[in-house]
């Protein structure tokens, strides 16, 4: 298997060190494939875990993988359209699985953990983009309870899996939509201020990106990097709540392959050995726009705002999200 690298899983006395968030000039670009990407890897002996991996963004991604040699297991809410869209697929398997439901959050992971092997790759790609108010079983707004609590829960309960991987890679799918705003620690759930679907979106994918910011520095000593993705705007189901005019706003589309790259990328690429809790897209580390202002909602971010990668900020969301989860990584979690 060739997704490792040569680096080592890191000392426990090694002091960590962010990486800098800004361009590594790695070669590729928007238009680049997820195929491209990997021209001539053999992930032969890679297990990767992708949510919502049978439809949209998160298909082109699992046919990558898979094609490049991976075992790929795909977290399904409707496991029987996963069963017909993955029937011809070699090396991909299903399993049920409903991000805003914490039981089957952890019965999904129960079923992976008990199997002993190594989680070399988890791409926490699923999510639900401005729907109407909806809540949980909790009362959680949905956006925020299925975009980044569900996954939260999920990379908690298979870490002991990725920490046997010794040089694993987690991957969180956020957005260009980090713009509409960023989590609000005092109502995170929208029950002192009205819903708005869009701060409630903004505010999910930039939980999405500073989860990856918090966990590279946990995971850093057992060999677990992460990473947050902009996929680029694709027209996928996830726009299902969206009117037209909606859909028509924005930048231009590119195709499921395209975007596939950047996650594709994150998880396997060695030009990334030694790295870790930075914003990706277009194949390469985002610069931060810290001069960006929202005068319109057909603007286009190029890079990363600064909340959405505040270390600080990671931090107070991680705190919020052990609250509101009940949930807590077991970091010493590594079998052999």
């Amino acid at each position: 298997m060739q997704l490792k690298s040569t680096e080592e899983i890191v000392p426990e006395h090694s002091e960590y060190h962010p990486t800098p968030q800004m361009p590594i000039q790695s070669g590729f670009g928007p238009q680049t494939t997820a195929r491209e990407v990997l021209e001539g890897r053999d992930l032969d002996g890679a297990i990767a875990v992708v949510t919502g991996g049978h439809s949209g963004l998160g298909l082109a991604t699992t046919r990558a993988l898979a094609e490049a040699g991976a075992h790929v297991i795909i977290g399904a809410r409707t496991p029987e359209k996963a069963r017909s869209v993955l029937a011809t697929f070699p090396r991909v398997e299903f399993d049920e699985l409903d991000l805003i439901e914490p039981a089957s959050v952890d019965s999904f992971a129960r079923r992976f953990i008990s199997a002993g092997g190594p989680l070399h790759v988890l791409i926490n790609n699923a999510g639900i983009m401005a729907p109407p108010l909806m809540r949980d079983r909790r009362g959680y707004e949905s956006q925020f309870a299925t975009n980044h609590l569900g996954h939260f829960q999920l990379t908690a309960r298979l870490w002991p899996a990725l920490a046997k991987a010794r040089n694993a890679r987690v991957i969180s799918l956020s957005s260009t939509g980090v713009r509409f705003g960023g989590v609000d620690f005092d109502d995170p759930n929208f029950v002192q201020h009205p819903y708005d679907k869009w701060k409630a979106y903004g505010q999910s994918k930039t939980a999405n990106s500073l989860f990856a910011v918090a966990l590279d520095r946990r995971g850093y000593h057992q060999g677990i990097r992460a990473f947050s993705v902009h996929p680029g705007r694709i027209s996928t189901d996830l726009g299902r709540f969206l009117t037209a005019k909606e859909l028509a706003i924005g930048g231009e589309y590119k195709t499921a392959e395209q975007g596939a790259a950047t996650s594709v990328w994150c998880s396997t690429s060695q030009q990334l050995s030694g790295v870790g809790g930075v914003y990706c897209m277009d194949c390469d580390i985002a610069p931060v726009q810290a001069d960006f202002v929202l005068q319109g909602t057909g603007q286009v971010l190029q890079g990363v705002l600064p909340w959405a990668i505040d270390r600080e900020f990671a931090e107070r969301l991680w705190q919020l999200s052990e609250r509101l989860t009940g949930v807590q990584f077991e970091m010493g979690a590594c079998s052999e």
